[in-house]
C-alpha cells in the first residue's frame, strides 16, 4: 500500500537521484535507481499475487526495494533485497525504516554469487538490477530457486543494449522461458519461467 510514509520517502530518493545526476556524480557514489514509472510497475508486479517471495538482486539504498515491499505488503508477500555496498546497506536499512516496510523487506548483505549460493528458498518474482556485466551469472544462480509461473525482471537491457543484447537474447531463445523486451524506461527483460532446466 501506498501511504504517506512510503510516498514521501520515495519521494525524497528521488530527489536525492535527480540532485546527484544534476551535480554529475560518477555512477559509483549515486543512488543508480530505477525510474518511478518502473518503481511503479515493479508495485503492481508484487501488489498482484497473494503472498508473494520477491527476490532483488542489487538494492542500492532501497528505492526499488520500497516499491517491491509496498506491492508485497498487499497480500502479505515478502521482499529479500541482496546488496554488496556497505554503505548502501545502511542507507538501504534506514529508507526501508522510514517507509515503514521493515516487516515485509530484509537485507542480505554481501556479494550476491556467495548469498544466493547460501540460499534454498522459492521465489515467484525476481528483479534483477545488479552490475551489468554479471546478470547471465545471477540470473543463473537465481533460476534454481524459480519454479514455473515465476518471473524474472531485468533492468537497464536497452540502456546497457550493448552489454545486455545478448542477455535479452539467450532469455529468448530458451524453451523453458518466455521472454519479452518491454521498452519501459530504460529497458525490462520480463522473463516467465514454463518449464523446468534441460
Amino acid at each position: 500500500m501506498l501511504d504517506e510514509r512510503v510516498l514521501e520517502t520515495l519521494a525524497r530518493l528521488e530527489a536525492e537521484d535527480r540532485a546527484e545526476r544534476e551535480a554529475a556524480l560518477p555512477a559509483s557514489r549515486r543512488s543508480r535507481q530505477v525510474e518511478p514509472t518502473t518503481g511503479r510497475f515493479l508495485f503492481a508486479l508484487a501488489a498482484a499475487q497473494p503472498g508473494i517471495a520477491v527476490l532483488e538482486i542489487g538494492g542500492s539504498r532501497g528505492y526499488s526495494s520500497i516499491w517491491l515491499a509496498a506491492g508485497a505488503r498487499v497480500l502479505g508477500g515478502r521482499v529479500t533485497s541482496l546488496e554488496r555496498d556497505p554503505e548502501r546497506c545502511e542507507r538501504w536499512r534506514e529508507n526501508v525504516a522510514a517507509a515503514g516496510l521493515e516487516e515485509w523487506a530484509e537485507l542480505v548483505e554481501g556479494d550476491a554469487r556467495e548469498t544466493l549460493a547460501a540460499m534454498d528458498d522459492v521465489f515467484d518474482l525476481v528483479f534483477l538490477d545488479a552490475e551489468k556485466e554479471d546478470y547471465e551469472e545471477l540470473f543463473s544462480l537465481a533460476r534454481h530457486f524459480l519454479e514455473p509461473g515465476a518471473l524474472v525482471v531485468a533492468d537497464n537491457v536497452l540502456s546497457h543494449a550493448e552489454t545486455l543484447a545478448a542477455y535479452s537474447a539467450a532469455r529468448q531463445a530458451d524453451p523453458t522461458l518466455v521472454s519479452v523486451t518491454v521498452p519501459l524506461d530504460r529497458g525490462l527483460e520480463l522473463t516467465v519461467v514454463v518449464g523446468h532446466e534441460s
